[in-house]
């Protein structure tokens, strides 16, 4: 029993890793990244679909995305969503496909984009730590109802502080990625 919470919250613990790394996607680094366009949807025959399941985007040179719709008539639909988008981007139609540029960044705007990281990477860990604090509380509920020793709450909390320096190192790094992609030139 008190393995299934230490399990819960690792795959608690493995959600928040993926939800942050998800968050990253949408941060700009001055290189085409197709997954910036992942939260962008686009009205199709009556239903909302993300872009990525009614076009192909491809990123032909670092600095440029390409999407091609399988289907030509909602080109303009699609450049209609990116320009609404709130990313900033703005996609120029040649009729046949959508082209977006990216302009390299400037110092300051690199210097805001790694403080963004870091303002989401103080996040994550916080959600992190509030998972570890779930499954000890959990833990010490076992205790008082006698179904577990207290060596064992001991051992298995310690085991919880372990997986979440693990989660948090896991963090680290990915934000450390980002930031180097963001800094690099």
């Amino acid at each position: 029993m008190p393995q299934s919470i230490i399990d819960a919250g690792q795959a608690k613990m493995e959600k928040a890793v993926e939800t942050y790394k998800t968050g990253l996607q949408l941060i700009k680094t001055g290189r085409a990244n197709p997954g910036l366009l992942n939260k962008v949807r686009v009205s199709y025959y009556g239903s909302d679909m993300p872009i990525n399941q009614i076009a192909t985007i491809s990123t032909p040179e670092a600095t440029t995305l390409m999407i091609k719709p399988f289907d030509k008539s909602i080109l303009r639909d699609i450049e209609k969503a990116i320009a609404t988008s709130g990313l900033g981007l703005n996609p120029q139609n040649d009729g046949q496909v959508l082209r977006i540029f990216f302009p390299p960044l400037t110092e300051a705007v690199r210097k805001d984009l790694v403080k963004e990281v870091k303002k989401q990477l103080e996040e994550a860990k916080v959600n992190i730590r509030n998972i570890r604090r779930e499954v000890n509380e959990d833990l010490k509920d076992l205790e008082k109802e006698s179904l577990i020793s207290e060596d064992e709450l001991k051992n298995r909390q310690e085991d919880c502080q372990k997986m979440t320096d693990k989660y948090i190192g896991k963090l680290e790094e990915v934000a450390k990625e980002k930031e180097k992609s963001i800094l690099e030139f």
